[in-house]
């Protein structure tokens, strides 16, 4: 295949790589004694199997470009009367604020914040590279047993530390798509890895509730049993019984969507609830739906938060979770509050209060935020502690996950400007380190950098844009970032300059993955 120029280098360079290892790693010497016995069996058990996931992802993909989009399972045992229960430890989940597992500081921020639940996230909010898992994974071992710290610099120095509290500390592990390289000569999942090695580090004995665990990026009912085989295995490995690993799931791709009744069966043992992913299900959204010309997503910040096809998801999540005594967690705002801006600062919290009471009126028993400003306005919109698994009399558990956009939003050059801007600039804090950043007021993580991305890419499939006009505006987006206060530091502008490269490559490239 002939590889395509962008920018003048070529687009296969930027692809980003996957997570190695550095040179001269050893799982023997370079991570607990003992953990390279613990975790071989379990890469020999379940990495293949893994493998075959993605393999299967990319036919099912393939299928929706072609026309043959996802549907609804047929009738099956899953959409049945069973039922579980949900511990006492976990009844009130009525915010769920997160935030990524290598920030010391924000990380006892969140847990210090009083908030009924914290997530703490080794996945999208992180730059996924191999030190920045070890420090995450380290930070999250430290959090379970209340010993973080961060040195406050703004007050003198002070050394702040986690306050004793009840919040349920739940771990975003990476997802089922990503492998990690430099373990052995063949990569692993990187989603064992993460599971494995927080567990071996993890004294059970010390928790105040049982291991929590986020699941991220499914696309079928089938991979629950990976998960469910998983966590068996890993719970039997570290002498604890088969199920003593609890977990929420995502719904954050558009074919999952149609399986979270099948998905939430198969992991029935283990799944405590199931939450509404956004901005990767938008993603999705347009990943499967790319060649459909009716299907051309309108600029993203003209959306609304109740637009048709978070809505009728909306109806559908706390539908299946409730009749089946699962708990349904609504999605993150994007628009963060800022303190040092009075007038960004009333509005985020205007829009966070509206749409968390949208997510209360459509029975989700609790959501996500980001930042402690947003926490009592978040829990005061939903029941305490939870809905009492209420379902609506004239709720569709099947409803159309594929209502029509037409009218909704704007497509604007101005748009695809801004996407571009913000692509780049996420790039350039990625480069740096920043798996989120809070950019003009909405905080930008791998799953929205994909969407701008993604939308670009469809823009000029559809023929919106000439692939020259999307380059021409990387030039001048590009030429307007480098002459600001953010671009002078050392090393900024090439830094700027990479971002970009990158950006623009993984449009032409078709690299549409999470990473």
């Amino acid at each position: 295949m002939q590889t395509k120029l962008v920018a003048g280098v070529a687009a296969a360079e930027h692809i980003p790589p996957m997570s190695t290892a550095p040179d001269g790693f050893s799982i023997e010497n370079d991570l607990p004694s003992g953990f390279a016995a613990f975790y071989r069996p379990l890469h020999e058990a379940f990495t293949a199997r893994q493998q075959a996931a993605v393999a299967a992802r990319r036919h099912v993909l393939e299928a929706s470009r072609q026309g043959q989009r996802p549907h609804y399972l047929p009738p099956s045992e899953a959409q049945g009367d069973w039922r579980i229960e949900i511990p006492a430890w976990v009844q009130d989940q009525r915010n769920q604020m997160t935030g990524p597992a290598d920030d010391h500081e924000l990380c006892v921020k969140l847990l210090n914040s009083g908030t009924p639940a914290v997530m703490v996230d080794l996945e999208d909010s992180m730059a996924n590279e191999f030190a920045r898992t070890l420090q995450g994974i380290d930070n999250t071992v430290a959090m379970y047993y209340g010993e973080l710290t961060y040195v406050d610099q703004k007050r003198g120095g002070n050394v702040v530390a986690i306050k004793p509290s009840s919040t349920v500390l739940w771990t975003r592990v990476r997802g089922l798509h990503l492998s990690q390289a430099g373990i052995y000569p063949e990569p692993t999942s990187a989603a064992l890895f993460d599971l494995a090695l927080l567990a071996y580090k993890l004294d059970f004995s010390r928790l105040q509730h049982p291991l929590a665990i986020y699941i991220s990026k499914s696309e079928s009912a089938d991979e629950a049993l990976w998960w469910r085989d998983v966590f068996a295995a890993v719970a039997r490995a570290k002498g604890l019984e088969p199920h003593a690993i609890k977990a929420m799931a995502l719904v954050e791709a558009f074919p999952f969507a149609y399986q979270i009744e099948e998905f939430a069966y198969n992991l029935r043992d283990h799944l405590l609830g199931l939450n509404l992913g956004r901005w990767d299900y938008m993603a999705s959204l347009i990943d499967f739906n790319f060649e459909d010309p009716q299907w051309v997503l309108p600029d993203r910040n003209t959306i609304p938060h109740d637009v048709g096809f978070f809505q009728n998801l909306r109806e559908r999540i706390p539908e299946v979770s409730h009749r089946h005594g699962l708990l349904a967690i609504g999605g993150m705002t994007a628009l963060f509050p800022d303190r040092s801006n009075p007038e960004l600062n009333a509005r985020a919290l205007k829009v966070l209060e509206e749409d968390k009471r949208n997510e209360s009126r459509s029975l989700f028993d609790g959501a996500w935020t980001g930042h402690p400003d947003q926490n009592a306005i978040a829990v005061a919109q939903f029941p305490a502690p939870n809905q009492g698994f209420a379902r609506k009399p004239e709720a569709n558990a099947t409803p159309d996950l594929l209502p029509s956009i037409a009218g909704v939003g704007e497509k604007t050059e101005a748009g695809t400007r801004a996407a571009v801007r913000t692509v780049i600039r996420y790039r350039h804090g990625y480069l740096s380190g920043l798996g989120a950043s809070l950019l003009d007021g909405y905080m930008e993580d791998l799953a929205t950098d994909r969407i701008y991305r993604l939308m670009i890419a469809q823009r000029i499939r559809h023929g919106m844009h000439a692939a020259a006009d999307v380059t021409r505006f990387f030039d001048e987006e590009l030429a307007k970032l480098l002459g600001e206060p953010a671009a002078q530091g050392p090393g900024e502008a090439e830094r700027f300059r990479e971002a970009r490269s990158q950006s623009e490559a993984m449009i032409v490239r078709g690299y549409n993955d999470p990473v």
